[in-house]
């Protein structure tokens, strides 16, 4: 009676054993809360017609088997299971993927309910479609084929169809080079009632080009000497090509020295100029060769014979810039 009196109050007096007993009751109340939800699971009744969501326990080339957390077993054959024929159920279902099919029948023959994931996509598949819509998501498809005008696609199983003009930023001559490509694309046309998807690479292709483009545009030191062509004249200034897919405007204000009413009384089309970087904002390359024009100046004033003789080259090209700061 003593040894049972001190292992009462050894009990008593540790928090251990309170914290150890607590931890007890929490683990057998989880475990009786899943057994009760694995109960009321197994009592449900399941109809013909329903969407039910199952575990994939098993895989193989001729069909999936789902845990339903019922009495019996789901099974989806691979004909059910996608309308994308670039679909596998080897590479594309795993074990422990979460599947929504839709009830085909309740018994197979053979004690198993059988499932369909593509009569389920077809009333669920267009929420989510709709989602990536508004969320202006990027998602990886695979082009299957070629159509008129375009080509197609399939996303969340449904067919989508990515028109010709939405395939690239420039022109597309051959549709043909498409198939089979991975393409990035958003959700631009969600219609569940006339079965139509619309799909886009052009927006996320664009982005991209700006980031691309205003970054290399970032790299460029406000004082650099570039040189290049003149490739445009308007009333406000000329544009100037730098090549390697940048340009800039030298600002009427910035073409002379002396004031002129048109830019057109001093360069022309084509002509090849020397042009010194004046600021990059925003993304955009301001020029001026009247700050050259004056900096040379200044610099004839200042220089001595030798330095004169030199004959060393005022400008640069963008892609001995680019060479320099090591840009690609």
């Amino acid at each position: 009676m003593k040894y049972t009196n001190e292992r009462k109050d050894r009990h008593r007096g540790q928090p251990g054993f309170t914290k150890i007993e607590s931890m007890e009751t929490m683990t057998m109340e989880e475990t009786m809360k899943d057994y009760e939800q694995e109960l009321e699971a197994s009592f449900r009744k399941i109809n013909e017609g329903d969407v039910i969501k199952g575990t994939v326990i098993d895989v193989n080339e001729e069909e999936v088997t789902l845990d339903l957390r019922y009495y019996t077993q789901g099974i989806i054959k691979a004909e059910d299971m996608s309308n994308d024929p670039n679909f596998s159920l080897m590479s594309d279902v795993h074990e422990g993927d979460v599947i929504e099919a839709t009830v085909v029948k309740t018994d197979d023959g053979q004690g198993n309910i059988l499932l369909s994931r593509k009569e389920a996509n077809s009333v669920l598949a267009w929420d989510v479609l709709a989602g990536y819509m508004e969320e202006k998501k990027n998602i990886s498809v695979k082009v299957s084929e070629v159509v008129n005008a375009g080509v197609v696609a399939y996303l969340e199983g449904i067919r989508g169809f990515i028109p010709a003009s939405h395939l690239d930023i420039s022109y597309v001559e051959n549709l043909e080079d498409y198939k089979g490509k991975e393409l990035e694309v958003r959700v631009i046309t969600v219609d569940q009632a006339k079965e139509k998807l619309v799909l886009s690479a052009r927006e996320i292709l664009r982005e991209k080009a700006k980031e691309e483009h205003d970054h290399r545009v970032a790299m460029i030191v406000p004082g650099t000497v570039l040189e290049g062509t003149v490739e445009s004249l308007q009333p406000y200034g000329a544009f100037v090509d730098l090549k390697d897919g940048l340009s800039g405007l030298v600002h009427i204000s910035q073409i002379c020295q002396r004031r002129i009413k048109k830019p057109s009384e001093v360069l022309k089309v084509g002509d090849k100029v020397k042009v010194k970087v004046l600021n990059t904002n925003n993304g955009k390359i301001s020029l001026s060769m009247k700050a050259l024009e004056e900096q040379q100046a200044e610099e004839m004033e200042n220089i001595d014979v030798k330095q004169y003789g030199s004959g060393e080259s005022v400008g640069t090209s963008l892609g001995d810039l680019f060479a320099k700061l090591n840009i690609k």
